[in-house]
């Protein structure tokens, strides 16, 4: 489990052909969401996220989780996606839904994803919610420098407080050093929960509650080493809160400058 690679495959993730390709091909087979479905993440959603937030859903693909958003009183649900024809399913599907707003983001000569957000100014979201769109770019080439262009974005058009929920395979070995950094300046909360479907062993203590308190991370943001994962295949849910910018200290009434 804690080894990144292990969920990735042969497939480049982060290409925009293989998904196109995948929409294509499973068109029949209607919605599909990644982990987990909004029932069993509104509870940290409803935490994190007020209603009336301005949401950036990226790589929503063509998951129900905007949707069951919407019907859960939220207002403004922007979905991004690098696949055009996952998009154009999204707009089709939604044309008359002006809660959900589905965007391909697109450049002068090439089609963009989340790697490069130019079309969105800076601190122009409330929250970034992500399921599975930075482990496809884990599982892409280049991963690492992908994987920074991305989060550098997301921390770009994240406005100060907003917050960025990572629902994700990866344990906080493979996936703190990408967020916890200082340049991003978020304090981060990780809950983990078991993957749907999951039965407890027999004499296992504890209570779907618990499963909605922070765990409890050492000073590097890592799992206490005596820590036991109840389902070996749980999921991660990192809250990334930006904290706003400390003020110059030159501009403090405690540094001020007199000029004679």
């Amino acid at each position: 489990m804690f080894i990144d690679e292990s969920a990735c495959n042969t497939y480049n993730y982060g290409d925009s052909v293989y998904w196109d390709a995948r929409y294509i091909d499973e068109a029949s087979a209607g919605s599909f969401d990644w982990y987990q479905r909004y029932h069993a993440l509104r509870p940290f959603v409803r935490k994190y996220v007020p209603t009336s937030s301005c949401v950036l859903m990226v790589g929503c693909g063509n998951a129900v989780m905007s949707e069951d958003m919407v019907k859960d009183g939220y207002e403004n649900i922007m979905n991004v996606d690098i696949s055009c024809v996952a998009i154009e399913m999204m707009r089709r599907k939604y044309e008359h839904v002006p809660q959900l707003k589905s965007f391909l983001i697109i450049s002068k000569d090439l089609q963009m994803d989340v790697r490069d957000m130019g079309f969105f100014l800076d601190d122009s979201f409330d929250s970034v919610i992500d399921k599975g769109t930075l482990d496809s770019l884990m599982c892409g080439t280049d991963a690492p420098i992908s994987a920074s262009q991305m989060l550098g974005e997301v921390s770009r058009v994240l406005k100060p407080g907003g917050t960025y929920m990572l629902i994700t395979y990866g344990d906080p070995t493979v996936r703190m050093p990408h967020i916890n950094r200082p340049v991003y300046n978020w304090k981060i909360d990780l809950y983990i929960i078991p993957r749907p479907g999951f039965e407890k062993p027999p004499g296992s203590t504890s209570s779907p509650k618990s499963h909605l308190s922070p765990v409890p991370t050492t000073e590097k943001g890592m799992l206490p080493a005596d820590y036991v994962l109840e389902d070996p295949d749980s999921h991660f849910i990192y809250v990334c809160t930006k904290m706003p910018e400390s003020p110059d200290p030159i501009d403090s009434p405690a540094f001020s400058l007199t000029v004679r």
